[in-house]
């Protein structure tokens, strides 16, 4: 059993994601069309879809946009587990008939999300009820694709996450980030720029055991709707 991931930077990695898939016997296959835009991007023997960040935006001009674009519509005509992380999330969007544009600010650094009452019966997020502080590393957002459920929302962005249909979730912040990857990210500045702009340097191990709890909550009860 395999699910299908779209990365866009060499550091982009599925950090927490990927053990979670590990852990409930899936493997990964990663065309990385941003690399390889002539790479092989087809639904038609995998059990999901995950897209991961990157620096770029989805209304640039770059080639496998509209190839990954294509798939997440594959996968929705399926009816298949789709789970976007930041540009991921923005990608899907997208798909779905959404607008993406620039944040009012870049939100680089930890900083709490709110869930709103959606999110208490969510398959995924139920049992988050109070504020959480989570990685955010992104300048643009998207309006909320239409139908979907709005599941978190933070001070300087609104749309930090949502569910269309059952089982397609897009998420602005990033759950996955193990501290090992955000290390790497702020000595390359790698994930989406802009880290000059941050006024308090980031502690890739700040809130680093919460953060492990939530994501594998998270990555694990999505991994539950592949089987």
């Amino acid at each position: 059993m395999k699910v299908l991931v779209f990365r866009h930077a060499p550091l982009e990695d599925v950090g927490y994601i990927g053990r979670a898939l590990a852990r409930h016997g899936f493997g990964c296959d990663f065309p990385d069309l941003y690399a390889n835009p002539e790479g092989i991007a087809s639904m038609e023997s995998f059990s999901g879809l995950i897209l991961m960040g990157g620096s770029m935006s989805v209304n640039d001009d770059l080639p496998w946009i509209p190839r990954e674009i294509a798939c997440i519509r594959q996968a929705l005509d399926r009816g298949l587990p789709v789970l976007g992380i930041c540009l991921g999330s923005q990608l899907i969007a997208k798909a779905l008939g959404s607008r993406v544009y620039p944040n009012s600010v870049k939100e680089i650094g930890f900083a709490p999300v709110c869930f709103t009452e959606s999110a208490a019966s969510d398959r995924l997020f139920t049992g988050f009820t109070g504020p959480e502080t989570v990685l955010h590393w992104h300048g643009e957002t998207f309006d909320l694709p239409l139908g979907a459920e709005h599941l978190a929302w933070s001070d300087n962005c609104r749309n930090q996450e949502y569910r269309a249909g059952a089982n397609v979730y897009g998420l602005q912040f990033h759950l996955e980030v193990t501290p090992e990857m955000l290390g790497n990210w702020v000595r390359e500045n790698a994930a989406c720029g802009g880290l000059h702009e941050v006024q308090t340097p980031i502690d890739p191990h700040a809130h680093a055991g919460r953060l492990r709890e939530i994501a594998t909550t998270v990555f694990d009860r999505w991994c539950s709707l592949l089987l």
